[in-house]
């Protein structure tokens, strides 16, 4: 179980040497532009909200309480972390799903050593939003029960005791889900068919899962993690798929042959 849970982090370093190929690039500065547009506006939006609230509530309070505006601001940043942990991720997700769609095949292709390096197009682009939106919203309804539970579970003494543990091992998984999601779908894979292949490959799954989790959750540094866990996630796929089909066929050539 050790052994495959440790491939994770390794093809999350390989999609970050992958981002940085001259042919990926210009298939990174797109997404790349999107996250960090996203993440300024989520932390700017936050700060004047924060602000704003601040100088509405202080003055209401007597001039003894005011140390609280210097306990506020570490409280916020810390929730403001979280927040945006959950909520960049979701948004930027669902906003460029279709360009994390497009990196993925790209890096399918320089992976498999195909000569023939397909150009950036915007209309093939275009014709993979209804498609990946489709996805993504899937993706949000297997999500979304599982979190309204552990929500509930976080509320009932004692057993909101497991919440916190099961928090987290819903965000590594997901983390899974999200980004091996992208080369599943290039290959028309259905969610049902996807989801059963990442169990049978449950601790690669994790393993990947945790390490992009836990770049997540680096200011800045998540605006890289995104497009590399696109990159590693397509690795993942064809190493993985490849060496299952390559299982097969061994099995099949050393089946014994029945006699006549």
């Amino acid at each position: 179980m050790i052994a495959p849970a440790l491939t994770g982090p390794q093809y999350l370093k390989e999609g970050f040497r992958l981002i940085f190929t001259p042919g990926l690039r210009r298939f990174v500065i797109l997404p790349l532009a999107i996250n960090l547009l996203l993440f300024v506006a989520l932390i700017s939006y936050a700060v004047h909200g924060f602000s704003s609230w601040v100088e509405t509530f202080m003055p209401s309070l007597p001039s003894w309480l005011s140390f609280l505006e210097y306990l506020l601001w570490p409280l916020f940043v810390l929730l403001v972390l979280v927040i945006i942990f959950f909520t960049f991720t979701t948004l930027a997700s669902i906003v460029g799903a279709p360009v994390n769609g497009l990196l993925s095949e790209k890096v399918e292709v320089v992976i498999r050593g195909q000569d023939d390096f397909p150009p950036f197009s915007w209309t093939e682009l275009m014709a993979m939003v209804p498609r990946t939106l489709g996805r993504e919203m899937r993706k949000l309804a297997y999500f979304l029960p599982r979190a309204l539970g552990l929500l509930i579970l976080s509320f009932i003494p004692v057993l909101n005791i497991a919440a916190a543990p099961l928090w987290i091992l819903l965000g590594i998984w997901m983390m899974a889900v999200q980004y091996i999601d992208y080369p599943a779908d290039n290959h028309k894979m259905s969610w049902g068919d996807m989801l059963a292949w990442l169990r049978e490959k449950r601790w690669q799954s994790l393993g990947f899962g945790g390490i992009v989790y836990l770049g997540l959750l680096v200011p800045l540094l998540n605006l890289l993690v995104m497009p590399a866990a696109v990159a590693g996630a397509t690795v993942f796929w064809v190493r993985e798929r490849d060496r299952a089909a390559l299982a097969a066929v061994n099995a099949a050539g050393s089946a014994p042959v029945a006699s006549e």
